[in-house]
């Protein structure tokens, strides 16, 4: 348990508030993927770099942790949003803080 917080911890350290112009290139890539309000973008982080396989797709199958859309690309390119991530390398993580 001890290691899972300071992990937590260490993940919550790297968050930042981004950008799309920085997130652009990861998203041509498909590494960018959106964590929905509805979680705390640290505990999606967490659970994806520790492969919670059985967490992870039940996230994507309710839709709370996707790859980004189009729209939502047009969207954040016009500066409407405002942006936190976190990187879980091959992904960012990132999560729109209306």
């Amino acid at each position: 348990m001890e290691n899972k917080t300071a992990k937590w911890h260490a993940l919550h350290a790297e968050t930042a508030a981004i950008e799309w112009k920085d997130l652009e290139r990861f998203f041509a890539r498909g590494n960018l993927l959106r964590v929905a309000s509805e979680l705390d973008l640290v505990d999606a982080a967490l659970e994806v770099a520790n492969d919670n396989k059985p967490i992870v797709e039940k996230w994507l199958v309710e839709s709370l942790l996707t790859g980004v859309s189009n729209e939502e690309a047009e969207l954040w390119e016009k500066g409407e949003s405002t942006l936190w991530s976190v990187i879980v390398l091959p992904w960012i993580l990132v999560q729109d803080r209306k």
